[in-house]
């Protein structure tokens, strides 16, 4: 979510949320992110519910499996990525920067930016 708020601004409304969500931010991902400019440490780790997937047009999830609500017309992108939990900051940069990535192959498919 904090790559897709910074890289695609206003061009893509951005929900995040989680399964199972923990009762903080990873404190190695939010070292991670503030390395590259980005501050995450007061966001707060909400449960993903129906009416947030209802109101999505894209779904990204991350290991999610079965427990994710599916709805037909949605699109959903299952991203396999290494899990952060636990680990260091060093383990989490690679993943960081893995998301970077696809987190600019989906703007430029679905919020590129307008050319003059």
């Amino acid at each position: 979510a904090a790559w897709l708020t910074h890289l695609a601004g206003d061009r893509v409304e951005v929900r995040s949320a989680g399964s199972n969500p923990g009762a903080h931010v990873n404190p190695a991902a939010v070292e991670a992110m503030r390395e590259v400019g980005i501050d995450i440490s007061a966001e707060v780790p909400k449960m993903l519910t129906v009416d947030a997937v209802k109101e999505s047009d894209v779904c990204i999830t991350m290991g999610c499996g079965d427990t994710c609500p599916v709805f037909p017309g949605k699109r959903y992108l299952d991203w396999q990525l290494d899990d952060p939990a636990g680990q260091g900051v060093e383990a989490v940069r690679p993943i960081r920067d893995e998301i970077k990535v696809l987190v600019e192959g989906l703007i430029k498919e679905i919020a590129p930016e307008k050319t003059a």
